[in-house]
Order: structure tokens, then sequence, then C-alpha cells
């Protein structure tokens, strides 16, 4: 009969970190049928609910993409808290030169969503399709299209500044990516 090595954690020093073992670490999968991704991502199952689901970073972020944080709340209560936030936050915004500061994942601002809004385009749509979306949203409500009509350049105005924002924003994008 063979004998048994020795194991890695008699004397000095020890060749395994303290609190390692040998046995096997429980992983909870995600909860979305037919995913085999960890699941580290707790999700409620209702509102006020204790109950959690728990899914993989990409399940989570489709399960949330739809979330609205200021539901329910009158305008200037929801614009009281997001200054509030933003106030709060404002040390992040200070360190956006390095790349990893700024709301979510980065990748829009908070001005940025509302200019997406007012073009009615996805968060993650590309500058190309901006593009187009603002220029076919200003032939609609141009003011030489609807001479007279306030709400139409009221429109084109504020469709204007949302791909000014957006412009801009990808305008640094492309500064920083250089």
């Amino acid at each position: 009969m063979a004998a048994k090595g020795r194991s890695n954690d008699w004397g000095f020093p020890r060749w395994r970190g303290y609190e390692a073992s040998r046995e096997a670490e429980t992983v909870r999968l995600c909860d979305r049928h037919g995913c085999e991704e960890k699941g580290d991502c707790p999700a409620p199952k209702s509102p006020n609910s204790p109950d959690r689901w728990y899914f993989c970073q990409r399940h989570a972020a489709e399960y949330n993409k739809d979330w609205d944080y200021f539901e329910g709340l009158d305008k200037e209560e929801a614009a009281k808290r997001a200054s509030a936030e933003q106030a709060e936050n404002a040390g992040y915004a200070e360190a956006a030169h390095y790349g990893w500061g700024g709301s979510g994942d980065g990748t829009r601002s908070a001005d940025e969503m509302r200019a997406l809004e007012v073009l009615e385009l996805e968060p993650h749509v590309e500058f190309a399709d901006i593009k187009k979306a603002f220029r076919a949203k200003a032939k609609e409500v141009h003011p030489d299209v609807k001479p007279g009509d306030a709400e139409a350049a009221k429109q084109f105005q504020a469709v204007s500044v949302a791909y000014e924002v957006l412009k801009a924003a990808e305008e640094r994008r492309e500064w920083r990516g250089s």
C-alpha cells in the first residue's frame, strides 16, 4: 500500500493560505433558467419582499434594465433627490478623467440618458444611430417645416440640445480613447 504524501499544512512556513481548505466551495448558480454562471447579484422577487433572486451580472442587468429610481415621486421631490445624489457623488465626477467615475457602468451619464429619452433611443445605441434619429426628429419639428407652431419650435430646441449633449459626450469618449 502506497503512503500518502504530507499535507501542505505542516510546519513553517505554511504552503497554503490561512483559512484555506480542501473542501469544495459551494457556488450558487444564476436563477435564470439554463444559465450556468455564478449567481452573486441579488434582486428582489417583488417590491417590499425579503425574498431574492440571485442572478449573474448579465441577467441582473437585464432584470434591472427598466427600473426607475424616481418612480412614484413628484417632479420637485425627484429633482431634489437627484441634486442631493449629484452633490453626494461629486467626488466621482472629479475622478472621471481616470475612466472609472460616473454612475452605473460608466457608459452614459444622467444627462446623456435624458438626451436619449428626448430622442426616444435605447441607452446602448451607437452614435451613428443617434445622428440618424436626430436628423429625422429635426426634420419633423423644424420651424421652417412648421412655421408659427410654438410647440414644434420647443420640441426642435429640446432635440437640438439633446443632440449637442450626446455629441459632446461622444467627443469626450473619442478623446479619452486615443
